[in-house]
């Protein structure tokens, strides 16, 4: 993704002043400038880990940028919400309580499953220089509101009215899902909402606002071997190419949509490839890299955000790489160990792990700087990558029951991956809500 300098456009500031100049040729030349400043604005963050993008007119940017559809406001000049640190916060925090949302899937509840300690709820981020936009409450309530301030259950509530809201992607995804029905279901009388699952969908309703909140587990976007919502623990994993429209049918007429697909992708090996049909008697199938059929479902997803999605109605996000805490090594812990027992944060501000790819990311900058429709870019990467203390660990709801080796080895299978709710994914929703209504 290259960003176009400022003294790149100067030699046309120059052609434009010429009297000969044919005004279709001024229309036609204001549109391109302003389509390549308006689009590369919300991938500045794909690379706030990798080199920093030279030359980039950051304020001339926002001036000439339109208004997105949902946004009251812009985050503060200069301001990254992504860039940042963790602070304790022990009298706004949780936002809200386990035992209060029963939407939280018992592979989900710490608490519930024997977590000892609270410490994972009591951290607030913290953006480097500025704050999360306030969310529309005075200044002077600030204080006294934190979870105001920073997620207003009543104005997304509002702004969701007649409309309907879909997270699509994996587990990751669906727990940031649920984390939103969390912050929001307490503003809503018990007998206005309801939650059905049905196949991939699952569909929370606040009846009162004709509003839905939706998960669609799609784990590699594409149609894949992969694809059933209970059982899809598939080692041998096989993505069909350009499949998209397989599962994209449920998408359409949504009004914001916020996407995930990686971890699925992290097989250690090459990707089969299908082409043509599961339902071929002879399958053709062919191996690429990571990066490549990565690169293959993004531009998939682009192409179908194109040619499905209204840029001057709707919104599309797309949340970056969760990062797990398998190996206590790559923070400086014991061999051996992984993020069971971790109470406390990461510290080193560069700390990235050995999991989170930055071919990956690199693979997203490249895509999405081509993208024709504006894509907001949730770069939660690096912020997670500080929270060991967050994980489920040991405490959830176990799928299988567990042998005795496993009982005298808690390293052996805690769960690195997945969030303790409420924890972790209710800032992704935080910083979700600030880029929807404040970009």
């Amino acid at each position: 993704m290259k960003p176009p300098l400022p003294s790149s456009s100067s030699s046309n500031y120059n052609v434009l002043r010429k009297p000969r100049l044919s005004p279709y040729l001024f229309t036609l030349l204001a549109f391109i400038v302003f389509v390549v400043i308006l689009y590369g604005e919300d991938f500045m963050c794909i690379f706030g880990q990798l080199e920093p993008l030279p030359g980039r007119p950051i304020s001339a940017a926002k001036k000439k940028m339109k208004k997105l559809p949902f946004a009251i406001g812009k985050t503060e000049e200069g301001c990254d919400v992504f860039s940042g640190r963790w602070v304790r916060d022990e009298s706004t925090r949780p936002l809200y309580e386990e035992s209060e949302c029963p939407y939280i899937q018992p592979q989900l509840t710490c608490q519930e499953h024997g977590r000892p300690d609270r410490d994972y709820q009591y951290w607030r981020w913290q953006p480097h220089g500025c704050d999360l936009p306030r969310g529309g409450v005075p200044a002077a309530a600030a204080a006294a509101a934190w979870l105001e301030v920073s997620f207003n259950a009543t104005l997304m509530l509002e702004t969701l009215r007649g409309k309907r809201m879909m997270f699509v992607g994996d587990s990751l995804n669906r727990g940031q899902y649920v984390s939103m029905v969390c912050l929001l279901h307490r503003n809503i009388p018990e007998h206005a909402k309801s939650m059905e699952t049905s196949g991939s969908l699952t569909v929370f309703t606040a009846k009162d606002y004709n509003a839905t909140i939706e998960f669609y587990w799609a784990p590699f976007l594409l149609e894949s071997n992969s694809d059933d919502a209970v059982v899809h623990r598939i080692a041998d994993r096989i993505v069909r190419k350009g499949s998209i429209n397989k599962h994209g049918r449920h998408w359409k007429g949504v009004d914001i949509l916020v996407f995930n697909t990686y971890l699925w992708w992290m097989t250690g090996l090459d990707m089969k490839i299908l082409k043509g049909s599961f339902d071929d008697e002879e399958k053709e199938i062919v191996k690429l890299s990571t990066e490549d059929a990565y690169r293959m479902a993004m531009k998939s997803m682009l192409r179908w955000v194109k040619l499905n999605m209204d840029r001057k109605k709707t919104r599309v996000f797309f949340a970056s790489m969760s990062p797990s805490h398998a190996k206590s090594i790559d923070w400086g812990g014991e061999l051996g160990k992984n993020c069971y027992n971790e109470t406390t944060l990461i510290e080193d501000e560069n700390y990235w792990g050995s999991d989170c790819r930055r071919s990956i990311m690199e693979v997203i900058g490249e895509v999405f700087s081509h993208s024709k429709y504006p894509i907001t870019f949730l770069n939660i990467t690096q912020l997670s990558n500080y929270r060991k203390d967050a994980h489920t660990s040991i405490y959830k709801k176990q799928w299988n029951p567990l042998t005795p080796e496993q009982k005298a080895n808690p390293f052996s299978y805690a769960d690195c991956v997945h969030w303790c709710l409420p924890g972790l994914q209710d800032t992704w929703n935080e910083l979700l809500f600030a880029k929807l209504f404040y970009p």
